[in-house]
């Protein structure tokens, strides 16, 4: 039972050799570039929500913080038609992988900090220690600081594999759940499909709102950096 609830969580391989890097690479043919003087629906669509999804992130920035709009939108991109694909029938979701999470979130929270503290380095150092700390307390304060600080990376990746992972194992549970119901009571087993469609709609959610939240928190550490 728990080698095939978590049988989908398995690092692909065919002959013997993962094709981890080119599931990652996929979600990049689902968005061509324009070569056409007038564009179709499809990339006109495409191009309206990255417009819209963009002002809405780069409206807090300044000039610094609105230099990394290809990078957020990238991103923003690649991690919600990960999390989409990962919804078909016999798919990997590689975001289910903590490893590539924090493959994400260290490098991106890294360039953030080692940004802020480049142009802002008094601002940054102002973080460890909130102003009128009683001079006792300013030694843990720094510690505290400084851990949370650390923590944030981790926080990003956990948040987005936990959520990703729930959504499958939901999904996984109840489709054996409705499979093992046929045969014992057809109105129960109708039930649980109907909650299975509601579930699966909600995941399709859950995996662009985790894209957007993702993209956001790394925007809002950049914006506390420039």
């Amino acid at each position: 039972m728990n080698e095939n609830l978590f049988a989908s969580f398995a690092t692909p391989s065919m002959m013997g050799l993962p094709i981890v890097v080119l599931i990652v690479m996929f979600p990049s043919v689902l968005f061509p570039s324009p070569n056409r003087l007038i564009n179709n629906r499809l990339i006109s669509i495409q191009q309206w929500l990255i417009q819209l999804t963009s002002k809405q992130m780069l409206a807090m920035h300044n000039q610094k913080g609105q230099t990394w709009a290809l990078m957020l939108m990238s991103l923003i991109l690649f991690i919600g038609s990960t999390n989409l694909l990962g919804l078909l029938p016999h798919s990997f979701t590689p975001t289910t992988q903590l490893s590539m999470n924090l493959g994400m979130a260290i490098p991106l929270w890294a360039g953030t900090v080692i940004t802020g503290f480049r142009y802002k380095t008094k601002a940054s150092l102002a973080h460890f220690l909130p102003q009128g700390t009683p001079l006792p307390l300013i030694p843990m304060l720094v510690i505290i600081e400084t851990i949370s600080l650390f923590i944030q990376p981790m926080a990003l990746a956990v948040r987005l594999t936990a959520n990703i992972t729930a959504g499958h194992l939901l999904i996984h549970l109840i489709g054996g759940a409705t499979l093992a119901l046929i045969n014992i009571s057809t109105t129960t087993a109708f039930i649980t499909f109907i909650i299975l469609i509601l579930l699966t709609i909600l995941e399709f959610a859950v995996a662009l709102i985790q894209a957007y939240v993702f993209t956001l928190l790394v925007s809002l550490y950049l914006h506390d950096n420039t």
